[in-house]
């Protein structure tokens, strides 16, 4: 399996010509399959992709973590670019998607409606376990055996003049099985990390994990770089996830700087960061 990650929110210090942003895109090629998970915030991912020399009229399957504009701000472009696969996400939720903060700060932060008017033949919509490609799982409910993330707090739904904290539902997990293990996908892991690995760990009977990617949305107000929760909280995160037979773990995006250095003085060498451009080979 090869892992590119096509966009996140840092460059690669040895790949100064590809664009970042606050979102994340990630290639997976898997047995002759061309997987995209998530599309990051714009067209900036698939620009990227024609660097690093990833043909996205070739992806077989894509798969939407979750319905915010930083993880699919690029579908647009992906269906102008590619013409056939499915693209596969869990239901909208019930309510338009808002950050809000301070007292003043109130951005809209979901998906373009207007995507899904236009192409409503090529979105798969997923409420239950499904094997979209051999050997290739999304899994739509995640079990709360944890707390979810502190940064939540600041994350809503807005039916009429209803304001509700978004309880992400429409979160999902994408899951690859190999010989030698499982490779897991989360992209902002809302429900908190050591709960998607846990309900992994329980649908497949505990098979070995052997890598985790994606975001853990451990940053609190992204604009001042700061960490939700404690950092007793944050370790308690890195040590609940090295209770599970994970061999590796990926993190970048919304797990922040700060919270990035907190998790890595807990799990060491079984935690790397996630840059724009990384290739991981499994």
């Amino acid at each position: 399996m090869k892992i590119t990650v096509l966009i996140e929110n840092t460059k690669s210090p040895d790949r100064v010509e590809l664009l970042y942003e606050h979102g994340l895109s990630i290639h997976i090629a898997f047995q002759g399959n061309s997987i995209l998970f998530d599309m990051g915030a714009s067209e900036a991912f698939s620009k990227n992709a024609d660097v690093l020399g990833i043909d996205l009229s070739g992806v077989n399957s894509a798969v939407i973590s979750h319905h915010h504009f930083d993880h699919g701000g690029g579908l647009s472009r992906f269906i102008e670019l590619n013409k056939a696969a499915n693209i596969f996400l869990d239901e909208a939720p019930d309510g338009e998607s808002y950050f809000k903060a301070l007292g003043f700060i109130k951005r809209y932060i979901g998906l373009d409606a207007r995507v899904f008017d236009a192409n409503p033949e090529r979105f798969v919509f997923v409420n239950q376990n499904t094997e979209i490609l051999p050997d290739v799982f999304i899994i739509p409910k995640i079990e709360l055996a944890y707390p979810k993330p502190e940064g939540n707090k600041y994350l809503y739904l807005k039916k009429g003049s209803e304001w509700r904290n978004d309880e992400f539902l429409h979160e999902l997990i994408l899951v690859i099985k190999e010989e030698e293990g499982l490779v897991v996908f989360s992209g902002c892991s809302h429900n908190g990390i050591p709960n998607i690995i846990d309900t992994v760990n329980k649908q497949f009977g505990g098979i070995p994990i052997k890598a985790v990617i994606g975001g853990f949305h451990l940053i609190g107000l992204p604009m001042f770089n700061t960490m939700a929760g404690s950092k007793r909280e944050v370790e308690d995160v890195g040590r609940k996830t090295l209770s599970y037979p994970v061999e590796k773990v990926y993190s970048g995006h919304c797990t922040g700087q700060k919270a990035y250095r907190v998790l890595k003085g807990v799990m060491g060498e079984k935690l790397d960061q996630i840059h724009t451009g990384i290739v991981i080979d499994l």
